[in-house]
């Protein structure tokens, strides 16, 4: 071999692994990314408008997936394999917790997918107004299409990716020029700054729906069968604060420029950051802006559609009646010719239609849904690390599992008081509730906790016949 040889070869496996990082860590954080466009407006609304408070509100937000980050970190680090909070609740309390973030994560694939389309509606409207009065046609149309696409397959990573990049540039286009604009004169507002703290804790729950796909980069290392333990750790991590690093910075940025431009809560023609783009000035950025935020919220959506049929079909019998999990009907894992549980597409589609039937296909009233049922399976996740920290003996990493399963606490139980959630709550309950039951029908099958991370990697996983990774695993793999 040439002197040359080896630095080309370790040349070429560097770019291999950070093409492959880009297009891993750009696509898992499209669900987080899409949420800008909703969750900053759903802030302002819940503040009854007040600019004044959207910043310190949203810089909240920021922090409190911070710490769910900064946990999730840890939980990579034990659960290389994927699984998530499922793995690591079934680890920490036995298998039948797992199916408490597993009905968690069912009813927030529903809530994830309906949103996206009314919201990918919603921008759509922004552009062209005329077709406001066609709003729910127009959701349960883009609904039908992304379903109709899983008939072909799953899309690649590099397309979500491509359109998240998209949609940060689009965005970063937008905000270039809000700096030279005038600046609003804000008028004082009276009834919620005397009480600007609890005005602020009682907003920024709603706003939580930024962190919907946090969950994603633990579940999702799983598809990253050509690496090794060691490198999906890493790839994971990576994923988990580039994700927080982008979605924060672009949160505040966001959240920065409508209160310098005085930006108030929108019609129902339109959104809050399409008012933003529109006021950026620019017919043709307007619309590429409009056009990348509805492509990324439909590829959410379209995330979405692959995950949770992926689940059911990771938990359904075989058809000779033997089955790794063997919890649910084996029909749920028949697929096509393109590998897709088109049953299980069939059944999210149902569910999805219905709610976005429900709510009129208007993002911001689904949104006092969402930021519920993702977070059940945070908390559960949160404190089974924290579990882990204590019997680990390391006293730092049970503080701030606390400190973060204490915020995620709060969020829920605040999202909690609006009675619009209580419904997300009641799904969560009856779907994991329904799964238990299924489970202990078939005999409580070994390996359950592990049927996300199956669902992620396909036919990469292989036969499970114990618990889940645990934690009996040495100190060493927890890696703080």
């Amino acid at each position: 071999m040439s002197t040359t040889a080896a630095p080309r070869a370790r040349s070429g496996w560097l770019h291999g692994r950070t093409a492959l990082l880009i297009a891993f860590a750009f696509s898992v954080m499209a669900d987080p990314v899409s949420s800008v466009a909703y969750a900053i407006e759903a802030a302002l609304r819940a503040l009854d408008g007040n600019l004044e408070l959207l910043l310190p509100a949203m810089a909240l937000v920021v922090l409190v997936v911070g710490l769910v980050v900064a946990s999730y970190h840890q939980l990579v680090a034990r659960f290389p394999e994927g699984g998530g909070s499922a793995a690591a609740a079934g680890g920490a309390f036995g298998e039948g917790f797992s199916f408490i973030p597993m009905g968690a994560l069912v009813v927030d694939f529903v809530l994830t997918i309906s949103i996206s389309v009314s919201a990918g509606s919603s921008a759509i409207i922004s552009y062209l107004p005329g077709l406001a009065e066609y709003r729910l046609p127009l959701a349960l149309g883009l609904l039908v299409l992304v379903a109709g696409l899983m008939w072909f397959g799953h899309l690649g990573r590099a397309v979500f990716a491509l359109l998240t990049i998209v949609f940060i540039g689009t965005a970063v286009a937008v905000l270039l020029p809000v700096p030279g604009m005038e600046e609003a004169t804000l008028a004082p507002v009276h009834g919620l700054t005397h009480s600007a703290p609890l005005a602020v804790a009682l907003a920024f729950p709603v706003a939580m729906a930024l962190a919907t796909g946090i969950e994603a980069p633990s579940s999702a290392i799983a598809q990253l069968a050509q690496l090794d333990d060691a490198g999906r750790r890493s790839f994971g991590r990576w994923a988990l604060w580039l994700t927080l690093g982008i979605v924060g910075t672009l949160t505040l940025a966001i959240t920065a420029a409508v209160v310098w431009l005085g930006i108030g809560i929108p019609g129902d023609e339109s959104t809050l950051v399409s008012e933003l783009a529109r006021a950026a000035d620019g017919h043709g950025l307007f619309a590429a802006f409009q056009a990348a935020t509805a492509m990324l919220l439909l590829s959410a959506a379209s995330s979405s559609f692959q995950a949770g049929p992926g689940l059911l079909k990771a938990l359904a019998r075989s058809e000779d009646g033997t089955s790794r999990h063997g919890v649910l009907p084996a029909i749920l894992g028949r697929t096509n010719k393109h590998h897709v549980p088109m049953i299980g597409v069939g059944v999210f589609l149902v569910a999805s239609a219905l709610v976005v039937i429900a709510a009129g296909a208007y993002d911001q009233r689904l949104v006092l849904f969402y930021a519920v049922a993702v977070f059940v399976s945070f908390l559960m996740g949160l404190v089974a690390m924290a579990k882990f920290s204590h019997r680990d003996g390391r006293t730092g990493w049970v503080v701030l599992n606390v400190v973060a399963a204490i915020a995620v606490g709060f969020t829920l139980v605040a999202n909690l008081m609006r009675p619009a959630a209580i419904g997300s709550l009641a799904a969560t309950a009856i779907v994991a509730g329904g799964l238990y039951w299924a489970w202990v029908r078939a005999g409580r099958p070994r390996g359950a906790a592990l049927a996300v991370a199956e669902a992620e990697a396909g036919d990469e996983l292989p036969a499970a016949d114990g618990p889940p990774a645990d934690a009996a695993a040495p100190q060493g793999t927890t890696g703080a």
